[in-house]
């Protein structure tokens, strides 16, 4: 149907996310959509470049460069923490 919009999938959010993750901070956002090694619409690139951000899984620098600012780590060793957690 023409016009229909493509779902995003939790595989396409990962593909982007490992994209940022294994160019961090080399690429502003037009570079790393040209980098993808399939065919994925701008529109959804955008969508799941807003998404990640949201979530604070990257971080747009002045420059313009992407930057993957997630900590598992971190997180990690939280949720190992009861006096934080519920």
């Amino acid at each position: 149907m023409e016009g229909e919009k493509k779902p995003i999938t939790l595989h396409t959010v990962l593909i982007v996310e490992k994209l940022i993750n294994e160019n961090n901070g080399d690429y502003v956002e037009a570079d790393l959509y040209r980098k993808l090694d399939c065919k994925m619409e701008y529109g959804i690139f955008k969508s799941i470049m807003d998404y990640l951000e949201h979530i604070n899984k990257i971080l747009i620098e002045k420059d313009g460069k992407v930057v993957y600012i997630w900590n598992p780590s971190l997180a990690s060793r939280c949720r190992d923490r009861p006096d934080i957690l519920a």
